[in-house]
């Protein structure tokens, strides 16, 4: 054994030997239990980041501890390859998506493999690969067939620089959230799926995840957005649009008699009517379309609206209310119109006082606190007042009176509705799966024929950046079903599609005959653990959960939720530095900045080395790109090794917390892995075999070490499965280790096997999070069998009796005395001891004790006056 650890050398070898054993790749067993791990796959961007370096360390460090419980785990890993940074990539460096995507792809393998990752990749796959996205090509055909697919025009983001459509999410303070253009609201063609059809059952079965973050599930619960509520209508004393009435959604019908206007969407049938004779209106309308659909901005931009001149009847008092078209009305959301109650809604209140209409109180707080409308509405329940027959109901009385009154005039009817709205899955971009359907020259659509599948996206293109390469190619357009020509629809899937179901597709990716096994995925799914970011918690969970429903439907699956187990991992921090000049700020890495600090490590000065110009300290920030404070996995490894990066990313926070990068912090992970290695080659120094412990032979300082051992093993299995807080496992295996260096026994045998146990013990329950040293170690200290298929050691209950405890002693609550008291001592021995204390009876001095309180094992507590 060398003494001296060299990282580079026992991780190659360490990495050698799985490859050639072909370590991580799995088949099915139904003779054991599976266990499947799975982080969340990443984007092909050519480089790996610490977010992504924590995530990974997390599943394989779960992967590991679960195959040493004798689990057959699969562990897969593969690439989101399509989207459009990838385009953007290619225009900017000149070449093709595809080729780009490749070469990044290999890239990246390459350092997760460095890394020491336990992946099976004989299960790799890519969503840019014609074998995978054939099979959701063939699925959303299978889905149309079913009435699950529509296809109809709708008010969509549209970036005009990048030309294609944004959802809500993507939208950043109007802007796009990649290139900052301003978005545009355009009326697109585009195609849907039902999500709707299932919105109560994944709102129900959120209940079968009580192994989810409780933060993702309310997520998701707000995101579908369940109301019961009422659905009414306001009569127009003129059709206009074909329309003698419209209909809006409130639930607040305890509020319609505050009701003082109504508002329009801008895309409403009315408003559009009403703006052909409008030119005032029509110009409104078409400056409501520049802007973004995110409800976030909706909620915080200028609210401006137009009068349109039309009224409408109340339902209940039959008055006429003014009829408006307002820009934070959203034609998609609800009926695209809303009863406006300024008194009583916020966003009501500040319209109405910008354009100085009527505010009406209706109602009044239940405890008879004063309001004050002049400042903000009154936006809680409480009692109904200036209401008519319904002044003094609380909400629950007047939302069943009013509807009554409604459904009988046949104005209105109770009815349940929902936040979420139907998937829309049209991207105008070019690097993505192509939508399997053929336009017909009669204006309607059929779906492509399975036996026509793949529609295969050209990879050998060229981009202008402006235009997709097959809505420019009309030769691409061109197809023919039985002998009639028809046109392929050039519009290419939003990447969600694919990444809703690539869990399933590891299972059995090299399955020809259809999209699933049934019989390879029905033995993995549900996935046992998932791993990622909790930036994901709402659309990608919810469409991959919407998507096992449906494959489930269409019998590929026998579950009904695709992740079982949820870890959303924190963020990693890191320090950043600037330089500013003439109001801009330069960002320069960490790595290339010196730092002097004040003894609680915070930065004093900062001074960027190859200037020496003094920076400015920017704080401690998730690592990005625009802060320019990412920390190089590659470098990282190269410096320190691959076992040092992991254990400091699981050491420094428990995994749902964020984590803050620091030179210190991995310095000190590496110091504790030489010390493990230096104690091992000192013990193998003087101790080639293990001899057979005895347990009643042991003497109490080798007692208390296996003890030690024992009790160490009990905490880490506990921390690493049902706690998952890998940082204390760790704690605790640095605890052992020093607990080695003090009560090591090296002068007979049976100390050398007390010592070998422990040391044994540490290797094992280290290996899932550095398994590199520990594979090495493990040979080291003489064992036949190779670590990864060692089990997880278990625990001797006899090594964790206790014949002492340490007795703590207070008088009058301090601390006073700590003793070696019999661990089978009674409550009247344990008094007496403590009684009995020099010390303690020093700090009782001429005082009386009123009362001895004893908590048996643990601690006497002496009050004294």
């Amino acid at each position: 054994m060398e003494e001296q650890y060299n990282p580079s050398a026992v991780e190659a070898s360490a990495q050698e030997f799985w490859e050639a054993e072909k370590s991580f790749e799995v088949k099915e067993d139904t003779g054991r239990e599976k266990f499947y791990c799975l982080s969340m796959f990443p984007y092909p961007s050519g480089k790996l980041h610490m977010g992504h370096v924590r995530n990974y360390t997390i599943t394989d460090v779960i992967s590991r501890y679960q195959r040493m419980q004798g689990k057959n785990v699969l562990h897969p890993m593969g690439w989101d390859a399509f989207g459009l940074p990838a385009e953007n990539a290619a225009i900017q460096n000149k070449t093709a998506p595809a080729k780009w995507t490749y070469a990044n792809i290999d890239y990246m393998k390459g350092q997760l493999k460095a890394l020491g990752f336990g992946f099976d990749w004989s299960r790799e796959l890519a969503t840019c690969q014609p074998s995978y996205y054939r099979w959701e090509q063939w699925f959303f055909t299978r889905l149309y067939e079913k009435g699950l697919v529509y296809k109809k025009n709708s008010a969509v983001n549209w970036c005009p620089n990048d030309q294609t459509v944004l959802a809500n999410e993507q939208v950043e303070d109007g802007a796009c959230w990649r290139c900052g253009t301003t978005v545009e609201r355009r009326e697109l063609a585009q195609w849907f799926i039902k999500i709707t059809d299932y919105a109560e059952e994944l709102l129900k079965d959120l209940d079968k995840l009580p192994e989810w973050p409780e933060q993702v599930r309310t997520m998701q619960r707000n995101w579908i957005g369940k109301s019961r509520g009422v659905e009414l209508s306001f009569s127009l004393p003129t059709t206009v649009a074909g329309m003698d009435h419209f209909d809006v959604y409130t639930t607040r019908p305890d509020t319609l008699m505050g009701v003082t206007y109504v508002s329009l969407a801008a895309e409403h049938p009315i408003a559009l009517e009403l703006a052909e004779t409008n030119p005032e209106l029509k110009t409104f309308i078409s400056e409501c379309k520049k802007q973004s659909l995110s409800e976030a901005d909706m909620a915080t931009m200028d609210k401006r609206g137009m009068d349109t001149g039309l009224k409408a009847i109340h339902p209940i008092s039959g008055e006429e209310v003014s009829v408006w078209v307002a820009n934070y009305v959203l034609m998609d959301y609800g009926s695209g119109a809303v009863m406006a109650v300024p008194a009583h809604d916020q966003r009501d209140w500040e319209f109405a006082h910008k354009y100085q209409l009527p505010l009406t109180q209706v109602i009044a707080p239940a405890d008879g606190q004063e309001i004050d409308l002049n400042k903000e509405a009154f936006t809680e329940k409480g009692k109904l007042v200036n209401s008519g027959n319904f002044d003094g109901l609380d909400f629950d009385g007047a939302f069943t009176a009013i509807s009554e009154v409604l459904i009988a005039a046949d104005k209105g009817r109770v009815t349940t509705n929902y936040r979420l709205r139907d998937w829309g899955v049209s991207r105008q971009r070019y690097w993505g799966a192509p939508i399997p359907m053929f336009n017909l020259a009669d204006g309607g659509e059929i779906p492509v024929p399975a036996e026509k599948l793949p529609i295969l996206l050209p990879e050998d293109v060229e981009l202008d950046g402006v235009q997709s390469p097959i809505k420019a190619d009309p030769e691409w357009r061109k197809d023919e079903l039985n002998g009639t020509p028809v046109e392929r629809e050039t519009d290419t899937f939003d990447t969600f599609m694919e990444s809703s179901w690539y869990y399933a597709r590891y299972t059995c990716p090299d399955f020809e005959e259809g999209m699933l096994d049934p019989d390879r995925a029905n033995y993995w799914l549900p996935v046992d653990q998932y791993v990622g970011g909790i930036e994901h918690a709402i659309l990608h969970l919810l469409y991959a959960r919407f998507f096992h429903k449906l494959m489930r439907d269409e019998g590929l699956v026998n579950s009904d939720e695709p992740f079982k187990q949820l870890l959303c991992q924190g963020m990693v921090l890191a320090e950043s530095f600037y330089k500013e000049e003439n109001g801009h700020k330069t960002w320069i890495n960490p790595a290339d900045v010196d730092v002097e600090r004040d003894e609680k490590g915070k930065p004093i000065k900062a001074v960027e080395r190859a200037t020496g110009e003094e920076v400015i300290a920017g704080g401690v920030v998730k690592m990005s790109k625009s802060k320019n404070n990412g920390i190089d996995p590659h470098a990282a490894v190269k410096e320190y090794g691959a076992d040092t990066v992991r254990l400091f990313t699981m050491f420094a926070a428990p995994p749902e917390q964020t984590l803050e990068w620091h030179d210190a912090g991995v310095e000190g992970a590496s110091r504790f892995l030489r010390k493990l290695w230096k104690t091992v080659h000192a013990h193998v120094a003087v101790s080639t075999s293990s001899a057979q412990i005895d347990q009643q032979s042991l003497s109490d300082q080798q007692q208390q070490l296996r003890r030690k051992t024992h009790e160490t093993i009990q905490k880490v299995g506990d921390d690493y499965g049902r706690r998952q807080t890998f940082n204390t496992a760790i704690a605790a295996v640095m605890e052992l280790l020093n607990e080695v260096g003090k009560l090591a026994d090296r002068s007979n045998e049976q100390g050398l096997a007390v010592e070998r146990e422990a040391l044994q013990a540490a290797v094992l329950l280290l290996a899932p999070v550095t398994p590199h040293i520990c594979h090495q170690l493990w040979q080291i200290l003489g064992n036949n069998n190779t670590l990864i298929d060692a089990p997880w050691p278990v625990v001797d209950e006899k090594a964790l009796v206790r014949t002492s405890i340490t007795l703590v002693v207070q008088v009058n609550g301090k601390v006073r005395a700590k003793l070696d008291a019999p661990a089978d001592a009674d409550k009247e021995g344990l008094e007496k001891l403590a009684l009995a204390d020099e010390n303690v009876q020093k700090f009782i001095g001429d005082a009386t004790v009123r009362k001895v309180i004893v908590v048996p094992g643990k601690l006497v507590n002496i009050v004294a006056k």
